[in-house]
C-alpha cells in the first residue's frame, strides 16, 4: 500500500470502521479500494453485496450508523427502490451496496482494476 497521508489514514480509520458494521449485518463479499489520485472524487471506495433490497436497506442504515458514530457527515445518499444498488457517499469515502446481479453489472471492482485493494481485518 503506498504511503498514506495523514488525512487518508484518518479515512482509512473510518473505512475500517463502516466495514465492521457492514460485516455485522452480514454484508458479503466486502471489498475496500484505494483510489488515491486515481479519482478527484473519492480516495476510498468500499463495495459489499447484500442478498435482498431490505438487506441493502439495513446495511444502508448500518454504514450511516458507523459514520455518525465517527463524526463524519453524510454527503449524500441515494436509495433508489428496487435499483439493487445504494450508495452512501461521505466526501473522501463512498460505500456502494449491490444485490449480486447489479454488482455484477456494473463491476465496479473492474472499473476501477487500477486502483489498490485494501485488506481490512474484521472480527
Amino acid at each position: 500500500m503506498p504511503a498514506l497521508s495523514s488525512t487518508q489514514t484518518e479515512i482509512l480509520n473510518h473505512v475500517r470502521h463502516c466495514c465492521q458494521a457492514l460485516h455485522d449485518k452480514k454484508a458479503e463479499d466486502i471489498t475496500v479500494l484505494f483510489l488515491g489520485s486515481k479519482s478527484s472524487i473519492a480516495d476510498f471506495f468500499i463495495v459489499a453485496t447484500g442478498t435482498s433490497d431490505p438487506h441493502l436497506r439495513a446495511l444502508s442504515g448500518a454504514v450511516e450508523d458507523a459514520l455518525k458514530e465517527v463524526s463524519v457527515d453524510v454527503l449524500g445518499r441515494d436509495r433508489s427502490p428496487g435499483s439493487g444498488w445504494m450508495v452512501v457517499d461521505a466526501y473522501d469515502m463512498i460505500v456502494h451496496l449491490f444485490t449480486d446481479e447489479m454488482r455484477r453489472h456494473y463491476n465496479l471492482e473492474g472499473l476501477w482494476k487500477d486502483a489498490e485493494r485494501i485488506q481490512i481485518e474484521l472480527s
